[in-house]
């Protein structure tokens, strides 16, 4: 059974990093999630090749937005990445009320987790066991987003680059 816009807690508070909190694999690898409604900030990056250019810039100044007004999720949230075209990132940052002045968007369905280690060139293969995993489940993958858990700095500090990968699945 799915769990209504429910996410594993993420311990902000206590990061040893001071940024991103020690990303737990076991909380979401092979998990379902529902959500229903779902208010997310939408931010868009300029992407070269899918690669942002401008992602440190756009999640700041969403970040600095979300704590003004007060919606941040504590340690529930997430930000679902999706890669719209090779010049373009969407980004989707979960909160708890309306941003003003923002781009609110509403997340509804079913997802499957799939959680990944290694470099971020890598997002195409994970992109494709992602899929072949939906399908061996007797499912299909309608939209394909990823939650990429640490900045690079903190990757580095922790020595593992976890990515989840979260399938829309029809």
């Amino acid at each position: 059974m799915y769990a209504i816009n429910q996410l594993p807690r993420q311990d902000i508070k206590h990061s040893p990093t001071g940024c991103c909190p020690e990303f737990q694999p076991k909380d979401w690898d092979d998990k379902k999630f529902h959500f229903e409604d779902k208010l997310f900030l939408k931010v868009d990056t300029r992407n070269f090749m899918h690669i942002p250019l401008n992602m440190g810039k756009v999640f700041r100044r969403a970040m600095a937005e979300i704590e003004a007004a007060g919606v941040s999720p504590g340690d529930e949230y997430i930000i679902l990445s999706y890669d719209a075209s090779p010049w373009k990132g969407e980004h989707f940052i979960s909160v708890k009320d309306t941003v003003p002045g923002g781009v609110m968007v509403r997340i509804s369905g079913h997802y499957m987790a799939k959680v990944f280690e290694g470099p971020y060139k890598d997002a195409g293969k994970w992109y494709k066991q992602l899929v072949n995993c939906v399908e061996e489940k007797g499912k299909k993958a309608k939209k394909i987003y990823f939650f990429y858990t640490t900045c690079p700095t903190c990757a580095k500090v922790y020595g593992k680059n976890y990515v989840v990968g979260f399938a829309e699945v029809v």
